[in-house]
């Protein structure tokens, strides 16, 4: 399978790279494989909210990308925001949810749980925003600010028996 996927990639690029007057798209979508229809990076998604058809299969991919990422915090926290206010999103809040939703796990979850600073595409979104402001929400009335790490800062991860040395912790956590 993945020969198949590099030959598929190497004829791509040669398609990409032959210099003909004449402009031929590619066959080839920039995603190959089984989920290639979902991934939206380097291609516009079209965004036809012209009939409730249109609407129901755009909503219904949207949402299946939001709750099934692979990453559970994420599949919860997105999945529930989008199943909220997907339908009341416009073509502009669609457009930004779909920004959103291309980017990758562990950037996303670290810029939502203030781990660190999201990027300034980031946070002009108002989607990242929205999301961005329930988690905080949830963290404020959840959890006690002493068990939180500071802003822009990593969160503890469990135990730590090799710092143990003089300098280090009694109890063995951090």
């Amino acid at each position: 399978m993945a020969n198949f996927r590099r030959a598929l990639f190497s004829f791509h690029r040669f398609l990409n790279s032959t210099s003909t007057p004449a402009r031929i798209t590619p066959i080839i979508r920039p995603c190959v494989g089984p989920f290639s229809r979902f991934c939206s990076s380097n291609q516009s998604l079209d965004i036809d909210l012209s009939n409730e058809e249109n609407k129901r299969r755009l909503f219904n991919r949207l949402l299946y990308r939001s709750k099934q990422r692979g990453f559970l915090e994420l599949d919860l926290v997105l999945g529930k925001w989008v199943e909220e206010h997907i339908h009341s999103l416009d073509e502009n809040g669609i457009k930004s949810l779909v920004s959103v939703l291309d980017q990758e796990n562990p950037d996303l979850w670290k810029w939502l749980s203030d781990q660190e600073k999201p990027p300034e595409a980031m946070n002009i979104n108002p989607v990242f925003c929205a999301v961005r402001e329930k988690v905080v929400n949830n963290l404020n009335n959840y959890a006690a600010p002493e068990t939180r790490a500071t802003p822009e800062q990593q969160w503890v991860r469990g135990w730590d028996d090799f710092k143990k040395g003089q300098d280090g912790p009694v109890s063995g956590n951090q």
